[in-house]
């Protein structure tokens, strides 16, 4: 009987190895873009991407036919979500984005819907379910940050312009 459970918890890490493998170099990327951190400088990306392999691992037996690549990419959107509401809820420490990336301009919601919709290919439908948005809400902010990464001259007008109307 418990050679069966060293055999088991054996061939269940060298699953879990190959799936690291994979896919953790995609993760970590899609991590560094919903941070807007540096490549060569992202700690808090390389956080996100542990706790959602470690998230993964804890579940890795009971995935049964699940895609765990999927499992670790909603834990890794669903954490960066609630890490980025407690920073405007209460701001523990300063998160700065790298300023030579063109994501940092962005909300990081807006750099959530465009990282999944775009980067990731995730359906409309999945991203307003996961983030418990309307599909519209969705298009619209999907919308507004590719237009705003696309033209970024266009957005600082637009907030320079929305600035004197505020100021007069």
């Amino acid at each position: 009987m418990r050679d069966r459970q060293v055999s088991r918890d054996a061939r269940r890490a060298r699953e879990f190895e190959a799936f690291v493998a994979g896919a953790a170099g995609r993760l970590l990327h899609t991590a560094t873009l919903l941070t807007a951190e540096a490549p060569d400088a992202s700690p808090r990306a390389r956080r996100l991407l542990t706790l959602a392999l470690a998230h993964v691992y804890a579940r890795w037996d009971r995935l049964r036919g699940e895609d765990p690549y999927d499992c670790a990419r909603q834990y890794l959107a669903t954490r960066f979500a609630r890490a980025t509401w407690h920073q405007y809820v209460a701001p523990a420490r300063s998160r700065r984005p790298d300023p030579g990336n063109p994501l940092a301009a962005l909300a990081p919601q807006e750099r959530l819907i465009l990282v999944l919709r775009l980067y990731e290919g995730v359906a409309e439908e999945q991203v307003a379910a996961l983030l418990g948005l309307p599909m519209e809400r969705v298009r619209t902010i999907c919308d507004r940050a590719t237009s705003a990464v696309l033209h970024p001259a266009g957005r600082s007008a637009a907030r320079a312009v929305g600035a004197k109307a505020v100021s007069s």
